[in-house]
């Protein structure tokens, strides 16, 4: 007969409590019923649901597959894929953690079959405060987003962005008094695109050299530099910049340098934002916390491929919710 701390004190099948021990197997113990003689082994559904939530995480952010998790789970892939299922069909719901002074980063990124994920991050406890999966940037949804946050008792000091139009508006709408710092490696990255690797003109080189030590900026002074040398480049290339051409098929007047003047006037627009962090240490002046946040994440994914829609929606809500746990 069983002890008292044993788990299994009468037989399953015949429910009565003539039970003994009877050897082992693969490694649990067996037990014997004197009464039906049927063979069982003790369950404990507590350890075998941790257990199985054990290799679902390892399945998540673990980076591990079904064929790897099987060898030491003892489950063959196929029930393996049941049990995940099973998590991926209830996904956790994030909780909102109220702060002071909390500064956000706010960035989106696109995965296949028009899915973007949107991420409200606490750039300071590094904790993902919100999250919306949708399908593009949308003022309305992010305007709700933030009034969302707000009301829940985030308290936003500063917002880091990378300056989409509809992210811009619905700040400006929600948090009139929040700090708006603009990413310098997005605008880096968009005027390195538009005057290319090797820029033909003069101006475009100068002004290449000019964008590529905006993220050498730490304290005043190279701030005071930095200002000084954009501006004597746009009073040396100031009618360059302007210069329009023709087109006799249109009828109308274009800007013949349009990729350099576009590059120029992004920096312009954006410079009010652009060094908020010279004066307050905890606003990051980049989004690349986010960035290398999401890299992992689609990594995460490619790993997984073959999910479904629906399941690959609630695989990235399971990922934020381990990552905000760990």
């Amino acid at each position: 007969m069983l002890d008292e701390n044993s788990k299994k004190k009468s037989c399953w099948a015949c429910k009565g409590d003539n039970v003994i021990r009877w050897g082992k197997q693969k490694g649990k113990q067996r037990f014997k019923c004197k009464d039906c003689g049927i063979l069982f082994t003790r369950n404990n559904p507590g350890v075998t649901e941790s257990n199985r939530f054990k290799w679902f995480k390892d399945w998540i952010i673990g980076r591990q597959t079904l064929s790897q998790i099987r060898k030491t789970a003892g489950y063959s892939e196929r029930s393996l894929k049941r049990y995940f299922s099973n998590y991926l069909s209830k996904p956790p719901v994030l909780s909102v953690r109220p702060s002071e002074k909390v500064n956000l980063l706010i960035d989106g990124t696109y995965f296949r079959n028009d899915l973007c994920l949107i991420i409200y991050r606490d750039n300071n406890i590094k904790f993902t405060q919100l999250y919306r999966l949708t399908s593009g940037e949308r003022y309305e949804e992010i305007r709700e987003d933030l009034a969302n946050l707000l009301k829940l008792g985030v308290q936003i000091e500063s917002i880091t962005c990378d300056g989409h139009r509809a992210l811009l508006k619905a700040v400006k709408k929600e948090c009139k008094h929040v700090i708006v710092q603009r990413c310098l490696v997005h605008i880096q990255r968009m005027c390195r695109i538009w005057l290319s690797s090797r820029p033909k003109s003069i101006a475009g080189y100068e002004l290449k050299k000019i964008v590529g030590v905006l993220h050498k900026i730490k304290n005043q002074d190279d701030w005071g530099y930095w200002i000084v040398s954009l501006i004597n480049w746009y009073e040396e290339y100031e009618f360059f910049i302007n210069e329009k051409s023709y087109n006799s098929l249109t009828g109308r007047y274009w800007y013949k340098h349009k990729m350099i003047r576009r590059s120029f006037i992004t920096i312009k627009r954006a410079l009010p934002n652009m060094f908020q962090y010279l004066h307050n240490d905890r606003i990051p002046k980049t989004t690349n916390g986010l960035e290398s946040f999401f890299g992992h994440l689609k990594s995460h994914l490619v790993v997984h491929r073959g999910l479904s829609k629906q399941h690959r929606k609630s695989f990235i809500t399971w990922y934020l919710y381990l990552k905000n746990c760990m």
